[in-house]
């Protein structure tokens, strides 16, 4: 399918959401790889991750118009090549969603909603966070407050940040799309962000952006 959302957020920052129904055969085409790409997909063993590597090539192609060289740090924190843009990626199950601009900071994360994470919610729910009690709601509000940390924790770098108490969200009712307020602490001090989400058939998405 490709890309089914292509959004300008902000004056030269853009949101794009491919949706993987291509095989590798297919996504390989659509990309030019230099050598050292070309290694690093080799390196990968499983297909479905080679595909998921590919996608974020061929949508950061679609979403700038040309191919992008995407580089790690010792963080694994994605950038750009030259350093031209700043870029921030997510993939969960058939989607692959990416964040980039020129001189603004992003993040986001994407999550297909299974039904285990309530499981597990002790672990990243601080005692000043609110999670509805509505059942129907529970999960995806539940996934909305974990997106929005990670998207927070790679918009501050993944930089010395408990995951469950330096990470807040401000009290919100989730709807299908909306925004909600978000609080860091970490070693270089306190910032808040507005984030703004959305949800596609079983997936929630969320992401944030600041100069």
């Amino acid at each position: 399918m490709g890309v089914f959302l292509k959004t300008e957020i902000l004056p030269d920052c853009h949101l794009g959401v491919w949706e993987i129904t291509e095989d590798f055969d297919s996504l390989y085409g659509m990309v030019d790889l230099a050598t050292v790409e070309k290694t690093k997909l080799d390196s990968f063993k499983n297909i479905s991750r080679k595909v998921e590597w590919l996608s974020v090539r061929a949508l950061v192609k679609n979403m700038l118009g040309k191919d992008t060289r995407i580089l790690y740090n010792s963080e694994n924190k994605p950038f750009v090549r030259g350093n031209t843009h700043r870029i921030s990626i997510s993939h969960s199950n058939n989607l692959t969603a990416v964040m980039i601009s020129k001189d603004k900071r992003v993040g986001i994360d994407l999550e297909f909603m299974s039904g285990k994470i309530s499981k597990v919610a002790d672990k990243f729910i601080n005692a000043k966070e609110s999670i509805t009690t509505d059942p129907e709601m529970k999960k995806f509000h539940l996934y909305l407050h974990w997106c929005a940390k990670e998207a927070m924790y790679k918009i501050c770098d993944k930089q010395d940040i408990n995951f469950r108490d330096g990470l807040t969200i401000a009290p919100f009712s989730p709807d299908e799309h909306g925004f909600m307020n978000g609080h860091v602490i970490n070693g270089n001090g306190e910032e808040d962000f507005e984030l703004e989400y959305l949800q596609h058939d079983n997936y929630a998405l969320v992401w944030c952006v600041k100069e």
